[in-house]
């Protein structure tokens, strides 16, 4: 079994107020499975003895004790004599259980579905933008914009510059240094003083992250990860042979919780998007920032900040929190950024800021299996970085029209769908009135829309009531893509509820 577990206390604050309704013991047994359901209670996370979690919510033993025994019933919990209760997901069944209620009242849907077999087929299918044959397909599986109006003069800037390079070899496993020192600088900018010897120049953040992954972590090291999460980081880690321990995110950073997952864990690394997450949008606050990253000071672990969407607020001019690193003072926090999503997806650049002695580890492991990042990208992207301010601007309008338009749609065509309109970054994560986001996602592709089913986004199976939403395309093309995810969701509501449904392995 696993070590991790929640007290008394902190499973009642994560329930929160419980609906009043009759019989109790019913109302508190679905608002138990909705956490396990959304991914803040993680799967074999032990819960609190009975008498412990009855104190903290103020009702009889014998209450929390039905809800145990309905929970077992339904499959969300298992027993050991002497040993506890942990969470669990539901083996195969062939009927539909009951609807579920969070603890904000509001249906969650038939008896919790694990995701459909085809998640990971699905999960592979998205993990790519796809260049479809029918023209008319829009295509919500890529959140990622195309390049900046300044994109042309950048491209020129760096052209002409080129052949001051073309003497040398071409290979330069840290990146080129004056990339480097702007890079570095932003990070001073920022509050975090930088010298271009911590950074090193990637290709890309995702070849970024897999070559930290590899320098972190042995295999077995457990790793945590946000749930909901970046689907290719959590395909790095499973590679690296790491062990995923998730903490919920949905609602925001617990940071008490998580640091607890830390300790209990032991975890050695920590993969965290402060910055407008993706999928859930959420901007981390710097109290949190500092709680975090003083927790894995105290589990000794290293954190990996992703600020791939750090440069994209809807309002430039909104402050800025600091960034992770300004919160670390023992060279614990690696950070991890990219010119995907700010400048253009095309550029295969990313950086990772580190200690210098870090770095240099990072640079060597590298030749292996990437010697060095294209040259001419390298100084494309140093000509946009340095007019980085026009960037931004232009993307903030385009993004806040493109995102006003999906939310007004939304709200026309699917008002049961909920939310939180997001202050940053790509896309919006909508919760469904039901789990069934992989069967929407399978009758959305019949209706010439492709959207990502929640699962991707996890390490166990759960988040089957949500679905990311990117709204990085044309408002009119969003309000067409939403009318017909309405269509989707209409075909799926008609569908028949039981079918065997399989174990999440």
């Amino acid at each position: 079994m696993s070590a991790r577990y929640v007290s008394g206390p902190q499973l009642a604050r994560m329930l929160g107020d419980v609906p009043p309704e009759r019989p109790f013991y019913a109302a508190l047994a679905r608002a138990v499975r909705a956490l396990v359901l959304d991914g803040r209670l993680a799967v074999r996370t032990r819960l609190p003895a009975e008498r412990d979690l009855a104190a903290a919510l103020g009702v009889s033993r014998t209450t929390v004790t039905s809800a145990y025994d309905a929970l077992r019933a339904e499959g969300y919990v298992e027993s050991r004599q002497g040993a506890g209760s942990w969470t669990r997901l539901p083996p195969m069944r062939m009927t539909a259980l009951p609807p579920a209620r969070s603890p904000r009242g509001r249906t969650a849907g038939p008896g919790g579905r694990p995701p459909s077999a085809r998640t990971g087929m699905i999960a592979g299918q998205y993990g790519m933008a796809h260049a479809p044959a029918d023209a008319a397909f829009i295509d919500l599986g890529c959140a990622t914009p195309g390049a900046p109006a300044i994109f042309q003069e950048a491209v020129a800037a760096a052209v002409e510059s080129l052949p001051r390079y073309s003497a040398g070899p071409g290979y330069e496993p840290a990146g080129l240094v004056e990339l480097r020192e702007i890079v570095a600088a932003g990070y001073t900018d920022r509050g975090v003083p930088t010298r271009p010897d911590q950074i090193v120049v990637t290709t890309g953040a995702q070849h970024a992250f897999t070559l930290l992954t590899q320098v972190l972590l042995e295999t077995g090291d457990p790793a945590l990860v946000e749930r909901p999460t970046y689907p290719h980081a959590l395909g790095a880690l499973r590679r690296r042979g790491a062990r995923l321990v998730p903490a919920g995110v949905n609602e925001g950073w617990d940071a008490e919780l998580v640091a607890q997952t830390m300790r209990q864990a032991a975890v050695r690394l920590a993969y965290l998007i402060p910055d407008f997450q993706n999928p859930t949008g959420l901007l981390m606050g710097e109290d949190d920032r500092a709680a975090l990253v003083d927790a894995a000071r105290r589990a000794d672990a290293f954190v990996v900040a992703d600020e791939t969407f750090a440069e994209l607020s809807l309002d430039p001019d909104a402050p800025r929190p600091a960034p992770l690193a300004a919160f670390d003072s023992g060279g614990r926090v690696v950070s991890v950024g990219s010119a995907s999503k700010l400048l253009w997806g095309g550029l295969r650049i990313g950086w990772i800021r580190a200690t210098a002695p870090l770095a240099r580890r990072l640079a060597m492991a590298r030749e292996p299996m990437d010697m060095a990042s294209p040259v001419l990208d390298q100084l494309i992207v140093g000509e946009l970085l340095q007019r980085v301010g026009e960037v931004r601007a232009e993307r903030a309008t385009a993004l806040r029209r493109s995102r006003d338009a999906l939310v007004a749609a939304l709200r026309e065509h699917l008002p049961e769908w909920e939310y939180t309109v997001p202050d940053g970054g790509m896309s919006l994560w909508a919760r469904l009135d039901a789990p069934v986001a992989t069967l929407l996602a399978e009758a959305a592709e019949r209706h010439g829309v492709r959207v990502v089913p929640g699962p991707v986004f996890g390490a166990d199976g759960v988040l089957e009531d949500y679905v990311r939403l990117p709204f990085v395309l044309p408002p009119d093309t969003l309000r067409e893509a939403v009318e017909r995810l309405a269509a989707a969701h209409r075909e799926v509501e008609s569908s028949p509820v039981a079918r065997p449904l399989p174990a999440y392995v």
